[in-house]
């Protein structure tokens, strides 16, 4: 055995999975290129969109550290951590950018 043969799942699954994010960013992103908006829906793209994004982007990340031969459980338990606390944070983010989206976009 090769010392890179613990890692052929790893490729595999990032790989393929890299591949299928960015065509989904692709298909998206062709949607709605002729879309017209009637006014600046910037800070809806941020509020709505963008964690769709970071949710996919995420899922291949923890996939990725399931997946990486690893010598022991330590590493990849505070990985996972440093993820559900960048998450929660994240969470937090989308929420006040939601608000700000929904004060901003309604009719007075």
């Amino acid at each position: 055995m090769t010392a890179l043969a613990g890692w052929q799942n790893f490729y595999v699954i990032v790989g393929s999975s890299a591949g299928a994010l960015i065509g989904l960013q692709f298909v998206v992103l062709t949607l709605i290129a002729d879309m017209q908006a009637d006014r600046d829906v910037s800070p809806a793209g941020h509020a709505f969109s963008t964690p769709t994004i970071v949710h996919f982007g995420t899922v291949l990340l923890l996939s990725a550290i399931l997946s990486a031969p690893w010598s022991g459980i330590a590493s990849a338990a505070v990985l996972y951590g440093v993820v559900g606390v960048a998450g929660i944070i994240y969470a937090v983010i989308v929420a006040c950018r939601m608000q700000f989206c929904r004060l901003r976009l309604m009719p007075r």
